[in-house]
């Protein structure tokens, strides 16, 4: 019998790529998406997708979204009550365990372990410990399409906001840059792929520069 299973849905390529994988294993059932919002802005907390997209894209591959509004700013502890009224419904539905798109930080998977304890839920990590450069070239040749919303110009480039995820992309990176960005380099919107049934119409908008951050705005495109 399958276990019901929520995904952490960042609307990037790693979580959709999660969505792949876990639906190919016999014994879980995604019955949902799980996603931070800035609730000031109406975004997809860091990647700043417009609430209108992810919704687009929930609907793209046929799952309900849970949405998880955040303060913007947000404590820390605003994050974390958050995330456990979050688990305290998941496991009042019959929910056993959510899965996230993290590769390799393990600070970031103890913490959400740690978080997750005593929830009833259990945290899964079926990515983790993948090649990233593998791992994205594996998305490129199975059809994911994504573009990058979000680049740190600290760590690469600002030219790279605005560009699609793709095998001239990852030739191009440079070599200090995880070829997922795991590291925080840059994040990404998935509108096309294995994972949705119908690819969600997108184009690009303005980029600029806020809080340290180059963003690249999405704009719906019905054509």
């Amino acid at each position: 019998m399958s276990r019901p299973v929520l995904v952490s849905w960042s609307s990037g390529k790693d979580s959709a790529w999660l969505l792949h994988t876990l639906r190919e294993r016999a014994d879980l059932e995604v019955v949902g998406l799980v996603t931070t919002l800035n609730q000031a802005a109406g975004r997809v907390a860091m990647h700043a997708v417009r609430e209108t997209l992810l919704a687009q894209q929930a609907e793209g591959v046929g799952l309900p979204l849970w949405k998880v509004p955040l303060p913007y700013p947000c404590p820390n502890e605003a994050y974390e009550a958050a995330m456990k009224s979050l688990l305290e419904r998941a496991r009042a539905e019959g929910i056993e365990a959510m899965a996230f798109g993290d590769l390799f930080l393990e600070d970031v998977r103890r913490y959400r372990e740690s978080r997750m304890e005593g929830s009833g839920i259990e945290p899964l990590f079926p990515l983790f410990g993948s090649s990233t450069s593998e791992l994205a070239g594996e998305m490129v040749r199975a059809g994911l399409r994504a573009w990058i919303t979000c680049v740190d110009p600290r760590q690469i480039p600002r030219r790279f906001a605005g560009r699609r995820f793709d095998a001239e992309l990852l030739a191009d990176l440079p070599e200090h840059v995880d070829p997922c960005g795991e590291r925080g380099e840059f994040h990404t919107f998935a509108f096309e792929g294995p994972m949705f049934g119908e690819p969600v119409g997108v184009r690009l908008g303005e980029t600029l520069e806020r809080d340290g951050f180059v963003f690249t705005d999405l704009l719906p495109d019905p054509a």
